[in-house]
């Protein structure tokens, strides 16, 4: 397993706040002369630490400006009444996130899509027809004063 000493903290730091940073800003940046930087960040990769990189889309003009957090409740608690809820939310395009929470509900999602008419499309043609859903209350975002997803 790498260690995530002081170094490889300030490699990941650079890399989450730009991953098309060039390997010789990124030494720099960090204190290190070119090919070490190269062998950690390679190091970080083989092991997992850096799971990939992406492309920041933006919502306004990929039509998924409104987002929506929905807390989903279900009427059976059983394994196959979550397994068959995942299921459906990973076809779903609209869900970015499902997470199993606990608390007062069993899953929160993370819903992206155009604007309202397309959220209660989504809310009725979508989550209207899994089975054991037993309730869904929506947060819709007015504003993010902190996004640090990407």
């Amino acid at each position: 397993m790498t260690k995530i000493d002081d170094i490889n903290a300030k490699i990941l730091q650079e890399l989450e706040t730009d991953g098309r940073i060039s390997n010789l800003t990124l030494a720099e940046r960090v204190g290190l002369s070119p090919s070490a930087c190269l062998r950690r960040v390679q190091d970080l990769e083989r092991s997992g630490v850096i799971k990939g990189y992406r492309a920041l889309l933006d919502p306004d003009k990929t039509g998924r400006s409104y987002v929506v957090y929905v807390a989903v409740g279900l009427a059976e608690h059983t394994k196959s009444a979550q397994l068959g809820f995942e299921n459906a939310m990973k076809r779903a395009p609209e869900v970015t996130e499902c997470h199993n929470v606990a608390g007062a509900f069993e899953y929160m999602l993370r819903v992206e899509v155009g604007g309202l008419p397309q959220y209660k499309q989504f809310h009725t043609d979508t989550l209207g027809t899994v089975p054991h859903v037993r309730s869904i209350t929506s947060y819709m975002v007015m504003g993010s004063a902190k996004d640090m997803r990407g």
